[in-house]
């Protein structure tokens, strides 16, 4: 009974032991680039789903010479960030997705303008996103 209790105690420290020296070695890694990483799939997603219309009508029927440059610019955006998401590894190479993705979105706002559809505002920049592009 005795051995039992003590190998349990010491089973019981040595897992907190693991867990707390596990801890100490992250402490001194780099941080990792996942908000980077999250903020150009959110502007992405967000540029694919302006490309696809709830009414394809309203696409085909009053579509422009300048509204339609301005969708092929945004699709082209959209084509060419998720080129170099695919290859992204850095929080730089993450936020010039992100930067593609939103020049996409402005393009696609000024297409939206110009067929006479409603054009969400802007989303402001991320202060992760700010730091980790400089």
């Amino acid at each position: 009974m005795v051995f039992a209790t003590v190998l349990s105690v010491l089973l019981i420290v040595g897992a907190v032991a693991g867990v707390l020296a596990q801890r100490r070695s992250h402490r001194h890694r780099p941080p990792s680039d996942l908000d980077a990483e999250a903020e150009a799939n959110h502007a992405l997603v967000r540029l694919t789903g302006g490309l696809v219309p709830p009414d394809a009508r309203a696409w085909s029927t009053a579509a422009a010479e300048e509204a339609g440059e301005a969708l092929t610019k945004a699709a082209e955006c959209r084509r060419e960030a998720r080129s170099r998401l695919a290859t992204a590894r850095t929080a730089a190479e993450y936020a010039e997705v992100t930067r593609l993705a939103r020049d996409g979105l402005e393009h696609l706002r000024v297409a939206q303008a110009g067929l006479g559809l409603d054009t969400p505002p802007t989303p402001a920049p991320t202060p992760a996103l700010a730091t980790t592009s400089r």
